[in-house]
């Protein structure tokens, strides 16, 4: 006998899916009410990682701006231009330079001893009396970037008359970095006058060719390594205090724990070439633009991390409610944040390596096809990225393309990322908070210095000129109507003098 089953199956009430949707909301509220409890706390006991120290600041010795203001309007006349190629340099201007220091700074001149390098890099020590302290470098390059042709009437002084005028010293090279160089004489001398003798030696190394890429500071890194130099701390140029940090809207001091590294890839197609009229299936310079398209549309992943992730973090507490929101739950926010940072192309360059294709060369008539077509394309490097992890990515964006790739120089990788907790951090921000009365936080330095060459013959790397800008006068430097400020050359040349009665006593 065949017995048949029925499944007895319990129709669905209509009232479930509404009590489904309140089962849900009341879970989502649940959630929601703790998140919102956590973001809030974190948002509200947010502090930045300030500097807690127990060294004791030098205090500012006088300075006579009116007599450096001069100085450096003398400096700026000497005209120390880097073109890109050095037969185009006028190397009587590096001697008149030197001749014109030894002068202008004679009881410096007699406290340091002094060695030249590749030529024209100058190398200064100031030995101290406790040869068991680990030294101090102290870094400013000499030479300045060319006028842009065309651009002289534009200039409010002569380019090259370091005219003192408008409460300023006007002219190439006020800046960037005569600006810097004068002040560590000026800090010197000064220092020298009142009888101050160091404990820990200084060495002050000015390059004479950082804006063409730095040999000098390579073979005075050479020198320090030959003499068994391993420095406690390297400060260079690099971040200022910026009066109107997008972050704040106020000024912040930013000292630069780390730099990008620099490298320009070279990219070649090579076909038979021949006349226009009877173009082959092959062109270099179709393969050639493939290639350099395939590279850029592979652009490196922003990241919230690092250096820029470190900035701001110091400085979340002193930005508005949502933004300090925002960081100080960035285990949350950081896709956020990083939209926000990337909005800008500089904003951009301080989270991730990026890729710039700059020049293009092919046929040289426009009815001749080119046998070999070229194009470089330069990187800035972030630290965590390599040439060699760059060059591997490269070779995958372009597959099987008949094209070849190779550096065009050696590259320059990226810096190591220096310490925040060192007593020469704690000296370095606490000087910079005491001059600008503002905070102070790290920074990813995405332009490039001497100081580089040097992280191998120093425990850490430090870029920071203490003089205040807004975001828009960074403009002039490398630009039209550079000048520093007196105000600023004071504060500057203030603060060397304390940084070396400071961290060499």
């Amino acid at each position: 006998m065949t017995t048949t089953q029925t499944n007895s199956v319990k129709p669905i009430s209509p009232r479930a899916p509404a009590k489904l949707r309140t089962t849900l909301g009341l879970a989502v509220a649940g959630l929601i009410v703790p998140l919102a409890s956590v973001l809030a706390f974190r948002t509200m006991t947010y502090q930045s990682p300030d500097v807690k120290s127990d060294i004791a600041l030098a205090s500012a010795p006088a300075i006579n701006v009116e007599s450096a203001a001069r100085h450096l309007g003398e400096a700026v006349r000497i005209r120390t231009v880097s073109h890109e190629n050095a037969a185009d340099n006028d190397s009587k201007q590096w001697d008149a330079l030197h001749v014109w220091l030894k002068k202008t700074y004679p009881a410096a001149h007699n406290a340091m001893n002094l060695e030249v390098v590749a030529d024209r890099t100058l190398v200064y020590c100031w030995k101290g009396t406790d040869s068991r302290l680990a030294p101090i470098i102290l870094m400013a390059h000499q030479d300045v970037v060319p006028i842009t042709p065309g651009t002289e009437t534009e200039w409010k002084h002569a380019p090259f008359s370091g005219e003192v005028a408008d409460g300023a010293v006007w002219g190439r090279g006020s800046i960037d970095d005569k600006g810097s160089l004068i002040a560590i004489f000026e800090a010197i001398e000064t220092l020298i006058s009142g009888g101050f003798t160091p404990k820990r030696t200084i060495y002050l190394v000015s390059g004479h060719d950082e804006e063409v890429g730095g040999q000098g500071a390579r073979a005075a890194a050479a020198y320090l390594k030959r003499n068994n130099v391993l420095a406690e701390f390297v400060l260079d140029e690099g971040m200022q205090i910026i009066s109107d940090h997008p972050i704040t809207k106020a000024p912040v001091a930013l000292i630069g724990i780390a730099e990008k590294g620099f490298a320009t890839l070279e990219i070649t197609a090579k076909t038979a070439g021949g006349h226009t009229s009877m173009p082959p299936k092959e062109n270099a310079v179709v393969n050639l633009g493939n290639a350099v398209e395939a590279i850029y549309n592979d652009p490196y992943p922003l990241d919230y991390a690092g250096p820029t992730a470190d900035m701001l973090r110091a400085i979340a507490p002193h930005a508005g409610l949502a933004t300090k929101m925002a960081i100080a739950n960035d285990w949350l926010f950081a896709p956020l944040l990083v939209s926000e940072i990337a909005a800008t192309p500089a904003g951009a360059a301080m989270i991730h390596t990026t890729i710039a294709p700059t020049m293009l060369e092919g046929s040289p008539k426009e009815n001749v096809l080119p046998a070999k077509a070229k194009a470089w394309i330069n990187y800035r490097i972030a630290p965590g990225d390599t040439s060699e992890s760059i060059m591997k990515k490269s070779q995958r964006a372009v597959g099987t393309l008949p094209v070849t790739l190779r550096w065009n120089r050696t590259p320059d990788e990226p810096s190591s990322v220096s310490s925040t907790k060192s007593r020469a951090w704690q000296i370095l921000s606490l000087l910079a908070a005491d001059i600008s009365r503002a905070p102070v936080a790290p920074a990813l330095f995405i332009g490039g210095s001497d100081s580089r060459y040097l992280q191998d013959v120093a425990k850490d790397t430090y870029r920071f000129q203490a003089i205040t800008s807004s975001l828009n006068e960074l403009d002039m430097i490398h630009g039209t109507n550079e000048h520093l400020s007196l105000d600023n050359l004071k504060q500057i040349t203030t603060f060397y003098a304390r940084l070396i009665a400071t961290a060499a006593n």
